[in-house]
């Protein structure tokens, strides 16, 4: 699968996937860094990739219909330390073969997994 890391997770989210034998490239990676979301969105679809991200503006459904794209994964850790981050996408990779991610919005938190069907 393919992923693109927005720039509010840390690099090592990117890395916790290429682990996992999927494609990632961060926001940084590609000098995205400070662009709007409907730019990175827009990216996310021409390049067939997952958004990975903190940001709550994605889960909007009316504005980011989840069918419009390859999947979008909004985490919500309690902490905002670095490691819960990665728990939570520890937590995610095992599910990518077994929940629908395509057309589908996650919402990943530290007591669940929470699908929005596009």
């Amino acid at each position: 699968m393919q992923f693109k890391i927005d720039e509010n997770l840390p690099v090592e989210a990117a890395e916790a996937l290429r682990q996992a034998a999927h494609d990632a490239l961060t926001i940084h990676d590609q000098q995205m860094v400070g662009q709007p979301d409907p730019r990175v969105a827009s990216v996310c679809q021409s390049e067939q990739r997952v958004l990975l991200t903190l940001d709550l503006d994605f889960s909007d459904i009316r504005t980011y219909s989840p069918a419009d794209y390859f999947g979008i994964i909004v985490l919500r850790p309690r902490s905002q330390a670095k490691p819960a981050f990665l728990s939570l996408i520890g937590q995610i990779i095992p599910l990518l073969d077994s929940e629908p991610l395509v057309g589908n919005l996650w919402i990943v938190q530290d007591t669940g997994l929470r699908i929005r069907e596009g």
